[in-house]
C-alpha cells in the first residue's frame, strides 16, 4: 500500500515536472527573409539635406526567436542641396546602394516578458550594430557655381567623385510584432525601424571639399525610417521560453 502510494506521488510529481517544462519551451524557425522600404534623409557636407527613398531586403538566421545575425541589402535615392537656397549653390544625387551584416538583439532575450502582459507586447523592441559597404552613384551634381551665383559665379569644380566605395556602419531601432501562423508558430513579422548609417570617406555626397576652403570634419550620414515584412522559415529549434 504505502509502496503504491509512492509510486503514484512520484508519478505525478514526474508529470507535473514535465508539464511545466514543456510549458516552458517552446518552438521556433531559424531563418527569415524580408523586404520593406521607406524614405531618407542625409547629413553631409551641403547645407541641408533632403528626403529620398530606400528599399530594401534582408535574410537573417536567428540564434534564438530574439537575437539575430544578418544581411542586408539597400537601393534607393539620397539626395541634398539646392542650386538656388544653397550658400554654396550645391546640390546632388546619389543613386546608391549598400550591403552590410548586422547583429540585432531584442528586448524578448532579457526580460522575463511572460511576467507581463506590457514586457510581451514590446519583447520585438529591438537595437542592433552593423558593418558594410554603400557603392555611391552621383547621377546628378553641381560642379561649378552658375554665373548667375550671389558670391563667386563660376567657381569650380568643386572636387570629388561621381563613383566611389565607402564603409558604412548602421545602428538600428525598430520593432518585430510577431504573427503566428495556423499551428501557433511565429512565422510573419512586421518590422518598423528607424536606422542611422554612417559613412566613412566623402562619397555620399559627392563632394571632397578641402578643410581650408569648407569646414568639414564629420563623417556624411543618412538616416531611413522603413516598413517591412518578414517570413520565418527553415529548421525548427527548441527556445527555452513560451513564446
Amino acid at each position: 500500500m504505502i509502496f503504491n502510494l509512492l509510486k503514484a506521488a512520484y508519478l505525478t510529481l514526474l508529470l507535473v515536472f514535465t508539464g511545466s517544462f514543456c510549458f516552458a519551451q517552446s518552438n521556433y524557425f531559424n531563418m527569415s527573409l524580408g523586404f520593406g522600404g521607406g524614405i531618407n534623409n542625409s547629413y553631409t557636407d551641403v547645407k541641408e539635406g533632403s528626403f529620398g527613398y530606400t528599399t530594401y531586403g534582408t535574410f537573417d538566421f536567428h540564434i534564438t526567436p530574439f537575437v539575430t545575425l544578418g544581411l542586408e541589402g539597400q537601393y534607393g535615392r539620397i539626395q541634398g542641396g539646392d542650386i538656388e537656397t544653397d550658400p554654396n549653390n550645391r546640390q546632388f544625387v546619389n543613386k546608391y546602394t549598400a550591403l552590410s551584416a548586422n547583429v540585432k538583439l531584442m528586448l524578448g532575450q532579457v526580460v522575463d516578458y511572460y511576467q507581463s502582459e506590457f514586457l510581451y507586447n514590446i519583447r520585438g523592441l529591438y537595437v542592433g550594430l552593423g558593418i558594410g559597404v554603400v557603392n555611391n552613384n552621383i547621377t546628378d551634381i553641381v560642379r561649378y557655381k552658375p554665373s548667375w551665383a550671389a558670391s563667386n559665379p563660376g567657381y569650380g569644380p568643386f572636387p570629388g567623385e561621381d563613383k566611389s566605395l565607402n564603409l558604412l556602419v548602421p545602428l538600428n531601432l525598430g520593432f518585430n510584432y510577431y504573427i503566428n501562423d495556423g499551428y501557433g508558430y511565429m512565422r510573419y513579422i512586421i518590422n518598423f525601424n528607424a536606422q542611422s548609417t554612417f559613412t566613412f570617406g566623402e562619397g555620399l555626397d559627392g563632394y571632397n571639399d578641402l578643410n581650408t576652403k569648407f569646414k568639414n570634419f564629420s563623417p556624411d550620414v543618412y538616416n531611413t525610417y522603413t516598413i517591412g515584412f518578414k517570413y520565418m522559415l527553415g529548421n525548427i529549434k527548441t527556445y527555452r521560453k513560451t513564446l
